[in-house]
Parts: structure tokens; sequence; C-alpha cells
């Protein structure tokens, strides 16, 4: 996840934790973050993409949602072995 791909636009019609969510994806699918990574928290995840806390949970949620990555309370949120793309 490097400074070069972690711009959001925020003029963009999609919403930005979407935005933020396609680009972890594609580094889940590319292998640049491998099955077992870790995801950085709420607050470091906010401030890498320059996003409020609140829509770095909705990214987890959304990685979540799209099975690409599980959250154990109380340890943080993991990439799992993505599904086929469509």
């Amino acid at each position: 996840m490097d400074d070069q791909e972690s711009a959001v636009d925020p003029n963009s019609p999609v919403y930005v934790y979407v935005q933020v969510a396609d680009m972890i994806e594609r580094d889940i699918r590319s292998g640049r973050l491998p099955v077992g990574a870790k995801l950085p928290g709420e607050l470091d995840l906010a401030q890498q993409y320059g996003i409020a806390k609140g829509t770095a949970r909705r990214v987890a949620e959304e990685l979540r949602d799209r099975g690409l990555a599980i959250t154990v309370p109380n340890k943080g949120t993991y990439i799992t072995k993505p599904p086929p793309s469509e």
C-alpha cells in the first residue's frame, strides 16, 4: 500500500470507503498483501489514506463483505484467501 496508490478522490461519485477498499483489494489480488497479513488499525488506516476513522471502519466492513478479510475481536482484521474474480 504505497502513497502513490493511496490517494482518494473526494470528488469522485464513488464513496471514499469503496475507493480505499478497491485499492486494498488490488493489493490483495496482486499478492502485495498476502493471506494472513494484518491490516493496519482504524487510526493507522485513516492516517495512511487521509480518511476519517469511521470511514476506515467502513473499509474493513467492505472488505469483509467482499470475502477478502475477517476481523477477530480484540486482535484485528486479517486478509483471507480472496474469492475468484468476477
